[in-house]
């Protein structure tokens, strides 16, 4: 295939050391980098298959700004929810193309390890699900891809295990034990099951790869940016000092916002997301969270 990576940062240069592997690839970002094939931001959008991969905040206005539709196939390795509006990724990015030239990448994949072809399995979602498979047969050799028709499913579960993920932090800074977690993270894959059901996600989508997969992996893992923000509420840092020394977009930060937003609008019940937004926008001590969590 001939595909393009929106997005040099290091998720972007992963994707396209994965993608190089069978396939002629250029990368492109704001800034230039150097690496092999890199591109204009012209170039890369005449290419038939384009991999966005720039942070799901970003997404409406870098479309607004940038996005030509050439009839380009796009895959959207992004995990989020808008924070301004609620709205899932593929709601915003079904604002510029059709959803039949959509498809989702999801499941456990650190970019440092996909780097080092180190073996993982993904998950590629859409409704066009010959678009799937187009994707899904692209990836290197060391990365097993799988298919699914659940778009919902997946993104609620790639988004929402960012969200987990900063309890997860707070579980261990706090050191409350293995059993504390182990408590947690099964806990809060029910509660993204809950909230994906709530849009029409199904049930199984959140045992697979992009639902349970990525949230063990995101939840217990210092290479977890998002894991690495709650490590800094344990220790009673504020938002901004824990941003600041992170240096990286951190997902689950808007994403808690989005989720205490949707949740309010629709009367959903999201135990841990509430005390996860409330820890970071409202300053909340997280052992109270966890002595609330408990009750």
């Amino acid at each position: 295939m001939r595909i393009a990576i929106i997005g040099a940062g290091k998720w972007g240069q992963a994707l396209y050391h994965a993608f190089s592997q069978n396939n002629e690839v250029v990368i492109t970002s704001r800034s230039h980098k150097d690496i092999p094939n890199f591109a204009s931001l012209d170039t890369a959008l005449a290419y038939p298959n384009i991999v966005m991969a720039i942070p799901a905040q970003s997404v409406r206005g870098w479309m607004e700004s940038n996005f030509e539709d050439k009839n380009q196939n796009l895959l959207v390795a992004a995990k989020g929810i808008e924070v301004s509006t609620g709205a899932f990724l593929n709601e915003v990015y079904e604002t510029f193309i059709p959803k039949e030239r959509l498809a989702f990448l999801s499941g456990p994949s650190f970019a440092s390890e996909v780097q080092l072809s180190l073996p993982t399995a993904l998950n590629v979602s859409s409704t066009n699900i010959d678009l799937a498979h187009l994707f899904a047969n692209a990836l290197p050799n060391f990365i097993k891809g799988y298919v699914s028709s659940d778009v919902i499913g997946e993104e609620v579960g790639g988004a929402y295990k960012n969200v987990i993920a900063i309890a997860g932090g707070v579980c261990d800074g706090l050191l409350l034990g293995n059993n504390a977690r182990a408590a947690l993270l099964s806990r809060g894959l029910v509660e993204i099951t809950r909230f994906g059901e709530s849009f029409g996600a199904k049930k199984d989508s959140f045992l697979s790869l992009g639902g349970a997969g990525d949230l063990f992996l995101t939840a217990s893992s210092t290479l977890s940016r998002n894991y690495r923000v709650g490590i800094g509420l344990a220790n009673k840092k504020t938002l901004d000092e824990i941003l600041e020394e992170l240096g990286e977009v951190a997902e689950g930060v808007p994403t808690s916002k989005a989720l205490h937003l949707i949740a309010t609008k629709h009367n959903i019940y999201l135990p841990i997301a509430t005390e996860v937004y409330k820890m970071l926008f409202e300053g909340k001590n997280p052992l109270q969270s966890v002595q609330d969590l408990l009750q």
